[in-house]
């Protein structure tokens, strides 16, 4: 063979390459967009969605009633009252997101598997972990729409109970998502093991286990909590909360390094259980459970 002939054939095979690249691209993005807009028919996810949106509006009346009774001699004690409820509305939309975004994870995966769409799915030229890589973006698709709904809610109840808003915008979008992106790959790691309800049942230990272990008020000595520490994704340390005041104070800085050593914590953690999820799902049965 020639060396023009060589120089032809390696051409070719670089661009089957490129191609072939292409096609795993789009079929992940044809996952993905189904799989988003099959969220926005879910049942289970509308259940979520309407629990969510009654929560707000339950955590609204006590909000208005504080602002409604401020007046010049009650105004601190009243603005204390308001920033207590605040936080908690805050705190429990954002702890709320956690467990939509790991069910969601789940049922994504074991829906197409129990309904048996996954061996339709799987019959075209499509890798495994291409699949799992749509459904998971998908996921992810679902929880930016979360977490822009969050952060419009916290700019609303901000400005329902009259209070300044400081927080660099950026913290409190990407920090809630790598977050959401770890506890759906942690419950997709599981669901290709498990039944999503018990996935979720999981979910829930390991959630109160990272908040008893992490926190610095329980007296766990040192010995039992390290080990759990290297074990258990510390989701405090993505807390974006730390970022947000709802005061007229000045926000603390945090240098660049600080933000990205956590976000790295926890997109490597977000990575590793993906990987093995694709591990896993690599030697499991397709068929229905």
């Amino acid at each position: 063979m020639t060396t023009g002939e060589e120089q032809i054939d390696g051409a070719k095979i670089a661009e089957k390459k490129i191609s072939e690249k292409k096609i795993g691209f789009e079929q992940i993005r044809t996952i993905a967009l189904s799989t988003f807009g099959s969220f926005l028919r879910n049942k289970v996810i509308l259940l979520f969605c309407s629990l969510f949106l009654c929560l707000v509006l339950l955590m609204l009346t006590p909000l208005l009633g504080f602002r409604k009774m401020t007046n010049a001699a009650n105004a601190q004690q009243m603005q204390g009252l308001i920033l207590n409820e605040l936080a908690a509305v805050i705190s429990t939309v954002s702890a709320y997101g956690s467990l939509l975004a790991a069910w969601a994870a789940a049922d994504s995966v074991a829906g197409e598997m129990k309904s048996g769409t996954i061996l339709a799915v799987m019959a075209r030229p499509l890798r495994r972990w291409e699949f799992l890589a749509g459904k998971y973006l998908g996921v992810m698709m679902l929880m930016a729409v979360y977490v822009l709904a969050m952060l419009g809610v916290t700019f609303l109840l901000a400005w329902l109970g009259g209070q300044s808003f400081h927080a660099s915008l950026w913290t409190l979008v990407v920090y809630p998502m790598v977050r959401y992106a770890m506890w759906a790959a942690i419950a997709m790691f599981l669901v290709t093991m498990l039944h999503p309800i018990l996935v979720m049942g999981l979910i829930v230990i390991l959630a109160t286990l990272i908040e008893v272990f992490g926190s610095t008020t329980n007296h766990i000595p040192n010995w039992v909590r390290l080990p759990v520490h290297f074990v258990l994704p510390l989701t405090g340390v993505l807390s974006e909360e730390r970022f947000l005041v709802i005061t007229r104070a000045s926000v603390r800085p945090f240098p660049w390094t600080y933000h990205m050593t956590a976000l790295a914590y926890g997109l490597d953690y977000a990575l590793v259980f993906f990987m093995l999820a694709v591990f896993v799902f690599q030697r499991r049965s397709l068929s229905r459970d």
